[in-house]
């Protein structure tokens, strides 16, 4: 009998290598005419590169000015779907009396924040869409501090080219300098006119309308800025990284 377990290095490389063909563009695929993808280390080489390919074209078609596609309040789908990569009933409990965000790496004031204390700072709204990568989307009216606003707040050397996030679940994840800078991307704190619900990131949580939806970190407890690309939970294991839509 044939178990799956005798097979796992294959599956996990074919899993990776799906991946990162699931995020190549189709111009970017026809290139792998020659490849022989049964060669997994030559693969992996020629995918990894031709995602990272991938990368620096959207780059370059991106727009600071450009806005994603706004909606009305009642449009707003409730509730609003979780979705991890565990079970909703391990989503963290964050006590909020001890709850910080830390900052760190190319920033001039990296006290850490409460709240409290980001509730002080100029808040905004928007009821955008949410696109998952696993083919479902839903509207979500989030409320919070522009993520450009902070980093302007704390100083932090715009002309750097990452911001990166550390979430309390483990998740981990990453935003071009330019995107970052969006006027659509907000460190949420609400949900409509409630606090987020601990399934869709209390207390603090990135909202990416411009962005595929795994780059919409939840539960964030650290923010720093660096120039080395700080990777991510899905990014890591092949996902394209700037995941633009």
């Amino acid at each position: 009998m044939i178990k799956l377990s005798d097979h796992k290095t294959q599956l996990a490389s074919l899993e990776r290598r799906l991946l990162l063909r699931s995020s190549l563009s189709i111009g970017a695929l026809s290139m792998l005419s020659g490849c022989n993808l049964q060669d997994d280390d030559q693969a992996d080489k020629v995918l990894w590169a031709l995602s990272r390919w991938n990368d620096r074209v959207q780059a370059r078609l991106f727009s600071g000015s450009r806005l994603a596609p706004t909606y009305a309040a009642s449009q707003v789908t409730k509730p609003f779907p979780f979705n991890a990569f565990y079970p909703e009933f391990d989503a963290p409990q964050v006590d909020l009396s001890s709850w910080r965000l830390e900052v760190s790496g190319l920033v001039a004031d990296k006290t850490a924040w409460t709240a409290e204390r980001l509730r002080t700072l100029p808040q905004a709204q928007q009821i955008t869409r949410h696109i998952c990568i696993e083919g479902w989307s839903a509207i979500g009216d989030w409320r919070g501090v522009p993520l450009k606003t902070f980093l302007q707040r704390i100083g932090a050397d715009t002309t750097a080219r990452f911001v990166g996030f550390r979430c309390a679940d483990r998740y981990h994840s990453s935003l071009d300098m330019a995107s970052a800078l969006h006027p659509q991307t907000l460190l949420a704190l609400d949900f409509g006119n409630e606090a987020l619900p601990t399934a869709n990131g209390f207390p603090l949580r990135l909202s990416v309308p411009t962005k595929l939806g795994f780059k919409s970190a939840k539960h964030v407890a650290a923010i720093f800025v660096s120039n080395t690309n700080p990777g991510g939970y899905w990014e890591d294991q092949g996902y394209n990284w700037f995941s633009g839509i």
